[in-house]
């Protein structure tokens, strides 16, 4: 069993170790090496994904063919395309791994089983959906209401763990600015 993830579970609701254990025999462990994908543009999300270890991306690539970085995930977060996922529609997104990461798969199919062996488990994902939610909202109020320079403090002061892993032009996309200009902040800070 993976003792991180049942520690995050604990933090959301309780489970009995049977339980813990039937939900974590439903998950299938994988190894990315660094810019492997988990999706791609034009698949059919299956599946959401515990990270284990390692650093993920979540992005789609503009009109102008630029990436355009939507969400990262770190340990110990949950990541998938919740609408592709939801709707099993082609995805306009990618995931892929920007450093070597451990993941744990599960497929959407398993969840819905899960849910009637272990009822608890609907508010587990319903916590990490409005967690996810609030992430997006969050950051979309700082686009609209923050200064590329405020946008790049709050970034740094909420998710200093961030700063060291990702790459430069990764965070600007991120941010909505050049890579350029990062620089500049960064030589600012």
């Amino acid at each position: 069993m993976n003792s991180h993830l049942s520690a995050y579970i604990r933090r959301y609701i309780d489970l009995t170790e049977e339980e813990d254990a039937l939900f974590q025999s439903y998950l299938t462990p994988a190894t990315l090496k660094k810019k492997e994908y988990v999706l791609q543009q034009g698949e059919t999300c299956k599946s959401r994904y515990f990270i284990s270890q390692g650093c993920i991306r979540l992005y789609y690539i503009d009109q102008k063919g630029s990436e355009q970085i939507v969400h990262f995930g770190v340990e110990h977060w949950w990541i998938t395309d919740y609408d592709s996922l939801l709707s099993q529609t082609p995805s306009h997104l990618n995931i892929q791994a920007i450093e070597k990461t451990e993941l744990l798969e599960l497929k959407e199919t398993a969840l819905i089983q899960l849910y009637a062996k272990i009822p608890a488990l609907e508010r587990l994902f319903r916590v990490i959906m409005e967690r996810t939610y609030v992430a997006c909202q969050r950051r979309l109020e700082y686009m609209f209401s923050l200064n590329s320079e405020q946008m790049y403090e709050t970034f740094i002061t909420s998710n200093p763990q961030f700063a060291q892993r990702i790459p430069q032009y990764m965070l600007a996309s991120y941010l909505g600015i050049t890579p350029e200009y990062l620089s500049t902040l960064r030589k600012l800070h």
